[in-house]
């Protein structure tokens, strides 16, 4: 379990990770490594969520939940 709050805690099965390639300048690796990580959580499906903190969640992320409530993070470097 991954605590959030004292009242929220995720279970990690609902973290979904895959490396995927980085857009913008890479020199000789571009397109052929995988240097950028997606995080998806489907907050609509998570057992920790109630409605109010759903909704609390969907205002602070802004676009980066998509329209089916799924929690959408890329970080690349």
């Amino acid at each position: 379990m991954i605590q959030i709050t004292d009242s929220i805690a995720l279970n990690e099965s609902e973290i979904h990770l895959e490396f995927i390639r980085a857009s913008g300048p890479g020199g000789q690796n571009v397109n052929k490594v995988s240097s950028a990580v997606q995080l998806r959580f489907d907050a609509t499906e998570s057992s920790a969520i109630n409605d109010a903190t759903y909704e609390r969640l969907k205002k602070i992320t802004g676009h980066r939940m998509t329209a089916a409530g799924v929690l959408v993070i890329k970080a690349n470097r």
